[in-house]
């Protein structure tokens, strides 16, 4: 993809597979709610689960977004980067805007424990399988 088609690949998704590395090495892979904030993807969580505690301790990550069901529909973007700490409320407000309405009040009350980032890409990957017909 060009990189205007990704960034409006981007801006057109909402979930992601995030990997984080546990202390053993082994990647841990999850799916998360984005938002795009700067030009940059953004995610928050809560503090304590696991991919919260492995960008706390290494802050590698790897972001999968992807859409298409069959063979020649399939494109995606990957980004390798590093989560670097941004504000949580912003993140939460730009990533319920996505889920719905109606969750201002659930987003101030859970931005409480939650923890927020943004991905510096270091290495970005497209593909767009409907390119190949």
């Amino acid at each position: 993809m060009t990189d205007e088609e990704t960034s409006s690949f981007l801006a057109s998704n909402r979930k992601m597979q995030l990997a984080t590395i546990n202390r053993d090495g082994t990647p841990h892979l999850v799916t998360m709610f984005y938002a795009m904030l700067d030009g940059r993807v953004a995610f928050w969580t809560y503090r304590s689960s696991q991919k919260a505690l492995n960008i706390l301790r290494d802050a590698r990550v790897t972001v999968l977004i992807e859409d298409g069901i069959d063979y020649f529909e399939l494109r995606g973007v990957q980004i390798s980067g590093v989560a670097e700490p941004t504000d949580v409320l912003t993140v939460g407000r730009l990533v319920g805007r996505g889920i719905g309405t109606g969750l201002d009040e659930f987003i101030e009350y859970t931005a409480r424990k939650r923890l927020a980032w943004l991905v510096s890409p270091t290495r970005v990957s497209s593909w767009d399988h409907r390119k190949l017909v």
